[in-house]
């Protein structure tokens, strides 16, 4: 169970105080001045910390694309499978599930990048100019 200040406050409205009674935090009890000090101290570290390490992520998450890399999943869809899609979804008569099966994606993920008629659909564009650019 996660507890922060706001849960803490609440119970002390309701006149419930926290204890805990095992592990290294056996000395915080929320029903004596100390104990509220105590537990006060390691919420402010707490979210200080995680303050801290959300701006580094933040920090080197902005690094990275400066440096021309973006995090996240790779796409299943690369741009030779988005042409064979796209030449195949100009037939008439493609199943679209075999070609999904062939080309490994799913029907969410194919119609993302290309149209009903082979048609390149803006996901798809992006991704062969993103290629492109990476390329030169």
């Amino acid at each position: 169970m996660i507890l922060n200040g706001q849960t803490i406050h609440e119970l002390m409205e309701r006149k419930i105080g926290f204890r805990v009674l095992t592990g290294q935090g056996a000395n915080i009890d929320t029903t004596t001045a100390s104990g509220r000090l105590v537990f006060g101290i390691f919420a402010a570290l707490a979210e200080f910390e995680r303050e801290l390490i959300r701006e580094r992520t933040i920090g080197g998450l902005s690094s990275a694309r400066a440096r021309g890399r973006n995090g996240g999943r790779p796409y299943t869809m690369t741009p030779a499978k988005l042409r064979l899609a796209q030449a195949a979804m100009a037939e008439r008569d493609t199943k679209v599930g075999d070609l999904c099966k062939e080309l490994g994606v799913t029907r969410h993920t194919l119609y993302r990048f290309v149209g009903s008629k082979g048609e390149l659909r803006r996901d798809g564009a992006k991704l062969l100019k993103s290629k492109t650019q990476n390329v030169s």
